[in-house]
């Protein structure tokens, strides 16, 4: 029986025997697999530099349109800068 696509793709990976021993044990608690483990923390990893991204795109952009701190400036720069 051919297994359905489910539109994902298998990845290899190398990662050090004790390292494979700590992931098992840590899959087993969680009721999942180490490739499950792996694909649920990447996914994590990926929506936080999303939402990072969006933040950093927001942030920049209300700079660009800069901030009313309030009052009226009566001074000219020249005035200002007078020395």
């Amino acid at each position: 029986m051919a297994s359905e696509n489910t539109g994902r793709r298998n990845v290899t990976i190398s990662i050090n025997p004790e390292m494979i021993r700590k992931a098992k044990i840590l899959a087993a608690r969680r009721s999942t697999s180490i490739s499950g483990l792996l694909a649920e923390q990447i996914e994590l990893l990926a929506g936080a530099e999303e939402m990072y991204e969006r933040a950093e795109r927001a942030a920049l952009a209300q700079l660009e349109e800069g901030f009313h701190l309030g009052g009226t400036i009566t001074a000219s720069r020249d005035e200002l800068h007078e020395r």
